[in-house]
């Protein structure tokens, strides 16, 4: 009888081992398996890094590839700030980051499912479940013509998207840096002092300067408080409170219709134009345009900066009627305005990925609803207008194209030390809009000359072909 009850009390001891061990084994397969699989230490990692799925253009060409030396960047620089990098040794970054979980390969081995029909098929198990593919709205030639434009300047950055449904076809930012070579580089690009790390096209804050008068002028002419045929008496100079309003170069249009003061860009005719929208219809317009709210991109990007309303003076409402005081945004942001109008006043939510491909099949991820209407067709048809004026007789002649009419905005915008940003924002062709872009360039100085030719490279290659 003792000898039964040790027996049975063994028995116990040795199902609550088991008990315990495939709990164990379970905690590890399904909850803490991820992290270990994840750890940079797991000499796994080496093994599956080769099954990491690609990231394609919207063309099918390939933009990111794994293979047995490692991952591969075939545009290099040209689009490292949307790709990114996957690294075990310094993480990931761009589209590498964001879509992580789906690029990824997956151990066959712990799929029980696969163990099952590996045995049943009396087959040996890869190593690895191929992560998916991620198709994007890149378009290569694109893509390749923004970074080559802007890789004249020491930094810059640029964003071209279809203002039809608000695919990215290319973005790109100065300086950059090779993700071919980021294990071996990357000490030497985190202590560079020009932050190649930094997006400048998503996370970059700039004042607008005069490009922000596409927002004024649609905010002014949807209130009322102008027209087409109003006039204004530009001088070279507007006393608004202690502070001096002033075109660039010292310059004075003179009288002018509204037309002729957004080709000419005065800032004195601007910043009446402002004083009479007032403060309170100031804010509201660029509430309507998203100014300020998150845009729900794939890629991080910065929120725009707007001035704090008690702290809006006329002297300050004058400023920002040209895109300055503490007005600060991003390219990406500009490139949504431009869209916004040639979109006949619908603002497109910016897509950069179409869909997925896993085994299971393509997973196209859809086109989203509009960010917003912030004006009518009629108001945006009007602007429209004047950013052709810009382009054929204004400060913008720098972007014309021979075979198509461009619309498009100069700004130059002044900051506190240095010379000022060239910005130039555009769509083309005016009467059918295929693409829209926003160019900004550092401390470069004015939009028509440096910023504006670097648009017409763009759009003339966007024009080119139509992206698929």
């Amino acid at each position: 009888m003792n000898v039964n009850r040790a027996i049975s009390r063994l028995l116990r001891i040795f199902v609550v081992a088991y008990l315990v061990l495939g709990a164990r084994q379970l905690y590890v397969a399904l909850v803490a398996g991820p992290t270990l699989a994840a750890n940079e230490h797991n000499p796994r990692a080496q093994a599956l890094a080769a099954y990491r799925g690609s990231i394609l253009a919207r063309d099918g060409t390939v933009l990111a590839r794994s293979t047995a030396r490692g991952r591969e960047y075939p545009l290099g620089a040209a689009a490292a700030h949307v790709l990114g990098y996957a690294s075990s040794r310094f993480g990931a970054a761009g589209l590498e980051a964001a879509f992580d979980s789906a690029l990824s390969a997956r151990p066959e081995a712990s799929d029980p499912l696969a163990q099952a029909g590996a045995l049943l098929r009396g087959r040996t198990l890869p190593p690895a479940i191929r992560g998916a593919t991620l198709v994007t709205t890149l378009d290569p030639a694109i893509q390749s013509t923004l970074y080559a434009a802007l890789s004249a300047y020491p930094r810059a950055a640029g964003v071209a998207l279809d203002p039809r449904t608000g695919e990215v076809l290319a973005l790109a930012s100065v300086p950059s840096f090779d993700p071919n070579r980021l294990e071996a580089d990357f000490a030497r690009i985190v202590a560079d002092p020009a932050s190649p790390l930094l997006d400048r096209a998503t996370d970059g804050l700039y004042p607008p300067g005069s490009t922000f008068k596409i927002v004024t002028a649609a905010a002014a002419l949807d209130a009322g408080v102008v027209s087409l045929a109003s006039t204004f008496e530009d001088p070279g100079t507007l006393a608004v409170g202690s502070f001096l309003v002033h075109d660039d170069e010292g310059e004075a249009t003179g009288e002018q219709d509204l037309t002729g003061a957004f080709a000419r860009s005065s800032n004195v005719d601007f910043a009446q134009i402002a004083l009479r929208l007032g403060v309170q219809r100031w804010f509201d317009s660029v509430g309507r345009f998203g100014l300020g709210e998150p845009l729900g991109f794939t890629l991080p990007t910065a929120r725009d900066r707007l001035p704090v309303r008690a702290d809006v003076t006329p002297s300050v409402l004058a400023q920002l009627g040209f895109g300055q005081a503490d007005l600060v945004v991003t390219p990406l942001r500009m490139a949504l305005v431009a869209a916004t109008i040639a979109a006949g006043g619908h603002e497109p939510r910016p897509v950069l990925v179409r869909s997925l491909r896993d085994p299971s099949g393509e997973r196209m991820l859809g086109a989203p609803e509009p960010l917003a209407t912030p004006i009518s067709s009629e108001v945006a048809a009007e602007v429209a207008r004047m950013m052709v004026a810009v382009v054929r007789q204004g400060t913008g002649t720098g972007a014309a194209l021979g075979n198509v009419q461009v619309a498009g905005k100069t700004g130059t915008a002044t900051i506190a030390a240095g010379r000022s940003h060239a910005w130039f924002v555009a769509f083309a062709p005016a009467d059918a809009p295929r693409i829209a872009v926003a160019i900004v360039v550092e401390n470069a100085g004015y939009g028509g000359f440096v910023a504006a030719p670097i648009a017409r490279r763009v759009i003339a290659t966007a024009l080119a072909h139509e992206p698929g």
